[in-house]
């Protein structure tokens, strides 16, 4: 099988300030459940699969403050970390480039920030860039959404729009390529590169509870989501 054949990445980017998380540290390093957010990030892809070759990248001056924290915290997580750039395109860019000795397979560029994804997500976006080229993750709206223009604004069928997540796979060699373009305002997401190189990007489905932690309120919805896993752990082996 395609997908079980071909070697597996991800690039955690995890480049955030936590201006908008109005916290004292950067948001990929706060607590849920007593240990940092990017360590539980690192655990789902690790569960998922123990082989996948994970590459962090986090901002220059906060890789000794990861390096501290998996001290603290027992991480035995393999990883490589290495230093981001000054928008996500460069971060991105710079986690490609400590895999130029690899010649195919599936890399994921995943949020640090997003602890919640799920083996059935990752399943899924790996088999289908494996055999498509992209896989990228998203939800359909919930809300009722407005286009707005100048003073005015205008509602629109919210059917025809998704909203993006991560992971978003890629073949390694298309991924290599869209990001050997020049930088554009324009991109936004993985999706929106390798669109621009002429590839079609493939949309799988995601999970509301897949949220990138942002501000105050996630953190007290990721708490309750990993009390809830805990319950239902604890539900299905009594004795563990």
């Amino acid at each position: 099988m395609l997908s079980t054949a071909l070697k597996k990445y991800a690039i955690i980017v995890a480049g955030g300030s936590g201006s908008r998380m109005q916290a004292a540290m950067p948001k990929q390093f706060l607590p849920i459940a007593g240990e940092p957010v990017l360590l539980h990030t690192l655990r789902r892809f690790h569960a998922f699969d123990p082989d996948v070759q994970l590459v962090v990248v986090l901002p220059e001056g906060e890789i000794s403050t990861w390096q501290n924290l998996c001290a603290a915290h027992g991480c035995l997580i393999p990883h490589r970390v290495v230093p981001g750039g000054s928008t996500r395109f460069q971060s991105v860019k710079n986690g490609l480039a400590t895999l130029e000795a690899e010649t195919d397979g599936v890399v994921a560029v995943h949020d640090g920030v997003r602890p919640f994804v799920d083996q059935a997500m990752l399943e899924t976006a790996y088999g289908t860039a494996a055999e498509k080229g992209s896989a990228v993750v998203a939800v359909a709206l919930k809300e009722s959404i407005r286009r707005v223009r100048g003073g005015s604004s205008k509602a629109v069928d919210r059917s025809a729009y998704r909203l993006v997540q991560t992971p978003q796979c890629f073949r390694l060699p298309l991924l290599r390529r869209a990001y050997a373009q020049p930088e554009i305002p324009l991109f936004t997401d993985d999706a929106s590169v390798v669109e621009r190189f002429g590839h079609k990007v493939q949309l799988v489905e995601g999970s509301f509870r897949n949220i990138k932690l942002t501000t105050p309120e996630d953190l007290i919805l990721a708490e309750a989501f990993l009390q809830q896993e805990k319950a239902e752990r604890l539900t299905q082996h009594p004795s563990s």
